[in-house]
């Protein structure tokens, strides 16, 4: 099994992933010695998954507010324990955050369920997923960028938070709407398969007592005018992580307030290609948001 895991890393990787410079971790290695890298035969430093989770345990204290030099002095397991034993409503998702990211690169499915359930014995969903999962998002698309990560560790993490989001969407999914001013119509565009956070959307708005109807990925503009046919008052909302592409954007929303925007309906736009959309003259019908915070706040 550990023959599919990622297990052996360079010093660029424990920066991504620890969030520590790189010059940092050479510092602490070379003056308080709490890393054993692992030299190639050409001198190069690699690192194993418990000097990454050494690392990551070290910077959780560092910011409780341990100095290097007392850390140092403890052993692996001193330190580990000691974690344990100070993690606390302050720093819980520092450590749940490092848990999930460890369950990533190591496929471990029961460290993510078991570090969940903690995180809910102690939070609502709401919570645990603001504080914890949005942050593990943004992390996770970096470390994909960087290379860091491999696809399919992505995906693996990915599908679990997808189940946790369609277990609580589905409690929400039964009630009846006590909203019917407008209906919202949830969709990522064509080639655009990142839905994680359009997925916490629909839950956020079933929640807030409307009916949605959530599209999913790659979704092309004819079928949401054929939703006209269906309802009154729709809000599209359009989550757009890689597409269209940042020279594709605004001849993309010409062709929706065209096709699609009339007085009776509009679209809210969020994600990182969202944020290239040109809102020098954007009509009303037309919303962007930087946040999922932000668009909540508008329901």
């Amino acid at each position: 099994m550990m023959n599919n895991v990622k297990s052996v890393f360079s010093i660029k990787d424990l920066e991504n992933l620890s969030g520590i410079k790189a010059h940092t971790i050479r510092i602490w290695e070379k003056r308080y010695d709490i890393l054993e890298p692992i030299r190639t035969d050409t001198n190069i430093r690699t690192y194993d998954l418990l000097s990454l989770q050494k690392l990551l345990n070290i910077v959780l204290l560092n910011s409780y507010g341990y100095k290097i030099s007392r850390i140092a002095e403890l052993t692996t397991d001193k330190i580990a324990l000691l974690v344990r034993e100070i993690i606390s409503d302050k720093n819980s998702n520092n450590h749940a955050l490092n848990a999930f990211k460890m369950a990533m690169i190591n496929f471990d499915q029961a460290l993510f369920l078991n570090t969940y359930t903690n995180l809910l014995s102690e939070k609502t969903f709401r919570e645990v997923f603001y504080e914890v999962i949005i942050p593990l998002m943004n992390e996770i698309g970096l470390l994909w960028q960087s290379g860091t990560i491999s696809p399919a560790q992505e995906h693996f993490i990915s599908y679990l938070i997808k189940q946790k989001l369609l277990i609580n969407t589905e409690k929400v999914q039964i009630l009846e709407p006590t909203r019917n001013d407008k209906v919202f119509v949830l969709y990522l565009p064509e080639n655009e398969v990142h839905e994680l956070g359009l997925m916490y959307l629909n839950y956020e708005i079933l929640l807030n007592g409307y009916k949605t109807i959530y599209l999913g990925e790659s979704v092309p503009i004819d079928s949401l005018k054929y939703m006209k046919k269906y309802f009154d008052n729709i809000v599209y909302i359009s989550y757009m992580t890689v597409k269209p592409t940042k020279d594709e954007i605004d001849d993309y929303m010409k062709e929706i307030s065209t096709e699609i925007l009339d007085a009776n309906s509009q679209i809210w736009c969020i994600g990182r290609m969202a944020s290239f959309i040109d809102n020098k003259s954007l009509p009303e019908t037309i919303s962007i948001f930087s946040t999922i915070t932000d668009l909540v706040k508008k329901l």
